[in-house]
């Protein structure tokens, strides 16, 4: 008889908890029981005081969780699914992803200020350079700063007059009650999400079937399809956490289309293109796209 209850590895930031309490609360819809949470500090989060490029990217977010899987510390591991690598341990698998909530990203400013109101050349906040040389493709003028932090702590910055406003992922802002703090959301035309933006990543061990037969019954197919479609485009540029990409899967009825962004880690040299076809298709197209990409010089991009 099965071991109970399970055992959910996670971070213990704000945004993490909601993720884990969801899958939780799932699991035990689905007559799992109620899994406990397992807190795990994880390297990203005891670095703070340098950008993610430096210490080695978002990886850094789920390398404990995953020993602790590996360990049977825990049974599953709840992620941000942007940040989960495109490699990963051969014994773990990514068992499911639940409903995917909205991807973009969104600008923060301070309480009852609008665009509008922002200097001529405005300081915002962003930790990643994905962000950062899309922004200022959009608006040259703005004045670019690195942000760390947990969502509350992006807040404050702006709130406090550190900065003139922030750029965040939408979902994580709506997910703890602060979607009243958007000021607008970019269209993903404007800024294309990161791997997997908005999408909760639920990992296990390969060899777990009975755990992974539960988690069938919370996983979202189109969720599904549109991520393995980014991530296959992510594993076949050999791009990693630091790199500046942005890869966004939509699948409507029987099409999809996708959008990519790449920029060398400097912003010196930038690329971007898109592909549209149907939805049965979406790795095929995965792998089109990044052809245009190489063509257009993606592989010294990469190398930088």
């Amino acid at each position: 008889m099965r071991r109970a209850p399970y055992r959910i590895g996670t971070r213990g930031s704000a945004l993490a908890l909601w993720q884990a309490r969801y899958v939780q609360r799932r699991i035990e819809e689905a007559g799992g029981g109620r899994p406990e949470i397992v807190v795990i500090r994880t390297s990203g989060d005891r670095i703070q005081d340098r950008a993610l490029l430096e210490v080695g990217g978002k990886g850094l977010f789920v390398k404990e969780i995953q020993s602790a899987l590996l360990e049977g510390t825990v049974d599953l591991a709840v992620h941000s699914l942007k940040d989960y690598p495109a490699e990963n341990p051969e014994a773990l698998t990514l068992a499911c992803i639940p409903e995917r909530q909205d991807p973009r990203d969104a600008l923060v400013l301070p309480v009852g200020r609008g665009v509008e109101d922002l200097p001529p050349s405005p300081r915002v906040g962003t930790g990643s350079l994905r962000r950062h040389y899309q922004l200022l493709d959009l608006h040259p003028s703005w004045a670019i700063q690195g942000l760390r932090g947990n969502v509350d702590t992006r807040l404050r910055k702006v709130d406090e007059g550190e900065l003139d406003g922030a750029v965040l992922a939408a979902a994580g802002l709506v997910r703890l009650g602060h979607a009243g703090r958007i000021t607008r959301r970019f269209e993903r035309d404007e800024m294309i999400p990161a791997v997997g933006q908005g999408a909760i990543a639920v990992e296990t061990r390969r060899d777990d079937d009975e755990l992974i037969a539960l988690l069938s019954g919370l996983q979202d197919p189109r969720a599904r399809r549109e991520i393995e479609a980014e991530r296959s485009f992510l594993r076949g540029l050999g791009g990693s956490c630091t790199t500046p990409l942005g890869i966004h899967a939509q699948i409507q009825e029987e099409r999809v289309s996708l959008r990519a962004f790449l920029a060398s880690v400097d912003g010196s040299r930038r690329i971007r293109d898109g592909i549209e076809g149907a939805a049965s298709e979406a790795l095929e197209l995965a792998a089109e796209l990044l052809d245009r990409f190489w063509a257009k010089g993606a592989r010294e991009l990469v190398g930088d």
